[in-house]
Formats: C-alpha cells, structure tokens, sequence
C-alpha cells in the first residue's frame, strides 16, 4: 500500500461487477485473491507483504459484503488508504504474527480460521468457492472449520481480466512510456567511456526518479535505468552488464533499458548503443535486430494471433542466417508485474484484442562479441499497434 492517489472508484467497482458475473456463471459463491498482484487489481490497495510469510485472503462473495484478512504489519497501512479514500473494501479483519494478551487477534498460525469465520459470518459453509491460487492448498487449511465448502481453481479469470486493460490503465502506461523515453535521451547522454554499468545505472536512475517525482508526485512510483549488457557481455540477455569490475570501452555495444512502474503499471524501454564507429558486423546485426523488432511491432494488431508476434521476429533474424542466436521469445504480457501471461508467445495462437500490452524485444546473441536487442512497450491496437516507447531506433541515432 501506499500514500498516493489511487485507481478510480468507477475502475475497481467494473473489476467486482466482472468478478460477481463469473461467480454467477459458474455456480461460486465468492472468490479468494491471495496472489500479491492480483489483491492489487481487486481491491486497490498496494500490498506491503509477500504472502510466502505473511497470508493474506480479498474475498469477493457473490452476494455478500466483500472483506479481506491481513497481517497486523497493514494495520496503518489500511488506515491511510481509507483515510484518503482509496480503495473500496471496509471490512479488514487482521492476524498477529507475535504473542500478545492484550487487544488479542487471532495469529498467524489461526488465519485460516480467522477466514473461515468471516466467510461463516456470510452464510458461504458449503457448496464451491474459486481461487486463483493452488486450490488444494486452500481447501485443506479451510477442511477442518468448513468441510462442505469446495475450492476450484477460478485463476483464469483475473488472468483473463488483466489481459485487457481500460482506457485508465492505458493512460498510465503511455505516462510510463513517456518518462522511459526522457531517460533514454539521459542515458545515451551519461554514457562514457571509462565507466562503469553500475555507475552508468546509478546515475540514470537517480535522475530518472527525480523527473518521476516532478512529474508524477502523488504516484506510486518505482524506476530503474543502466546498461544491462557491455561488450561481450551483452551476449547474455539478462546481463549482469559487466564483470570484475569492467567499464564501458570504444566498441562496445550496449544493451540499455529504462523502465518504469507508475501506480504499479509496468513499462519497458531497451535499446542497443554502440560506442564508437561501428564496424560492419556491427552494423549489420543491429539492422537486422532492428528490422526484426518493427516487423513484430506490426503484427500487434487485433485479430492477429499472438503468436505472429515472434513468428514475425523470428523469420527476419533466421533469413539474416542468426537463427542459431535466438536465445528468447519475442515478448511477454505486461501490466501490473513487468512480465505476466503470456509467457508462451511463439506457441499461444490466440486471438490478439484492443487493450492488450506486450513486450516485443526480439535479441540475437553471439557469444564473445554481443547481444543486439530493442525492446518495446506496445498496446493492441484496432487497426494499427500503439508503441508507448517512442525512443528512436535508428543507428546514427544511437551511436555514442
């Protein structure tokens, strides 16, 4: 949780009425939301806990008043967001995780029971409830306190929620886009030879996040910049940008990112750099990567499949004869985490939507001489793609 303006009430209401439906269409009489993500998305409070320590429960009932249980760690947390009028949900039932007499809650070790007892309260004992988490796991802590109540696996729908975004949603994403795009005119600018990935990161950042806050001072912000690959070592897709202390030198090629999450909405912008003349090789395997990324970016249209997306990608860097250097699909579902479903792009064949945001960062990798990759923020759109991450890609543009 935190102490910004929050999602619209209007937002988060279509979220529940969307949830009630599902519920009455497959027979449920609520819904349970322990995923950190997805209580986001329901109920609009930021968590500030990983649920691996501290459990937590959003309980969507078809019918009844919705509630959720959390840690006693969210006490004042919960406090301030309903002070300022964020998020929707007013009955919060809260667990201690250390012994206490006074004012005594239940503890951690009681929360399954503490959630029994609230759903008990709304008359939801027996018949089926969804969860978007291992169901197993729910119905055996739930057993012993309502043995008649069912657990089925509902996490297809949030999944399938969250693929498509509202115009709100969007307008964050584009913002997100737009403050990536600043930063990488920074960080083209920072670079230098003679330093290194960590300062070249610390930098950027440090000026990325004081733009965020001028920019967008009641946001929930997070931002991150650097070279996530030098040299060589941009042959590895995920960095490190360099080892044992390696700085920038003339030749190198850079894989950079800027990336941004503004109300927890994710947003990604990579480019490659090259730092001096390049050399031919050089030059023809970052136009390759290049062109490879743009063919992608036009399949990002409605009634495409997605995986035309990296079918597109693919053919171009395989006719280049750097089939053998694809190391990765061509993108990922983003929203509120940086990647999200889809994770199977080259292999999901489903039906591209108006509203859907995908990455599309097509890469190839030598080894020993370095990885070329542009990635994208990219929205579906009806009739042609939305890119939200409009650094140019263009190699005397990028060229240090």
């Amino acid at each position: 949780m935190s102490y910004t303006d929050g999602w619209s009430r209007g937002l988060l209401d279509g979220r529940a009425k969307n949830i009630r439906e599902y519920l009455a269409e497959n027979e449920l009489k609520a819904l349970v939301v322990s995923d950190v993500l997805n209580t986001i998305y329901v109920s609009g409070f930021f968590v500030d806990v990983s649920p691996w320590e501290r459990p937590i429960a959003t309980v969507i009932p078809l019918e009844a008043e919705p509630f959720m249980v959390l840690c006693e760690l969210s006490i004042n947390h919960v406090k301030f967001a309903l002070e300022q009028g964020r998020g929707w949900i007013k009955d919060i039932r809260f667990y201690m995780e250390h012994p206490r007499h006074a004012n005594r809650l239940y503890t951690r070790n009681e929360w399954a029971k503490l959630l029994s007892e609230t759903l008990e309260e709304r008359r939801i004992t027996r018949g089926r409830i969804g969860v978007d988490t291992t169901p197993e796991s729910l119905e055996h802590k739930l057993k012993p306190h309502l043995p008649e109540l069912k657990v089925v696996d509902a996490s297809k729908l949030l999944r399938e929620m969250r693929l498509i975004k509202s115009e709100e949603e969007l307008d964050i994403i584009r913002k997100g886009g737009e403050l990536t795009n600043w930063a990488q005119v920074k960080l083209k600018e920072a670079v230098e030879v003679g330093k290194s990935w960590i300062e070249l990161g610390a930098e950027v950042t440090y000026l990325m996040a004081k733009e965020a806050a001028k920019r967008y001072p009641n946001y929930d912000i997070t931002v991150g910049a650097g070279g996530t690959g030098l040299g060589p070592f941009s042959a590895m897709p995920h960095g490190p940008g360099g080892y044992d202390g390696r700085k920038i030198q003339k030749g190198d090629v850079i894989n950079n990112g800027t990336f941004a999450s503004l109300q927890r909405y994710a947003v990604e912008n990579e480019r490659t750099l090259i730092v001096g003349k390049p050399t031919e090789e050089q030059k023809k395997l970052f136009e390759v990567a290049t062109e490879a990324q743009e063919r992608a970016v036009e399949m990002c249209v409605a009634g495409n499949r997605l995986s035309d997306i990296d079918a597109a990608a693919q053919g171009v860097i395989e006719k280049a004869g750097y089939g053998d250097c694809i190391m990765h699909r061509t993108g990922h579902g983003m929203g509120l985490g940086g990647h999200e479903y889809w994770d199977d792009m080259p292999f999901n064949h489903r039906i591209l939507k108006p509203g859907m945001v995908t990455s599309v960062e097509p890469g190839i990798y030598l080894y020993g001489f370095g990885g070329f990759r542009h990635s994208d923020t990219v929205i579906i759109g009806k009739d042609k793609p939305e890119v939200v991450t409009k650094y140019t890609k263009q190699l005397e543009d990028l060229i240090v």
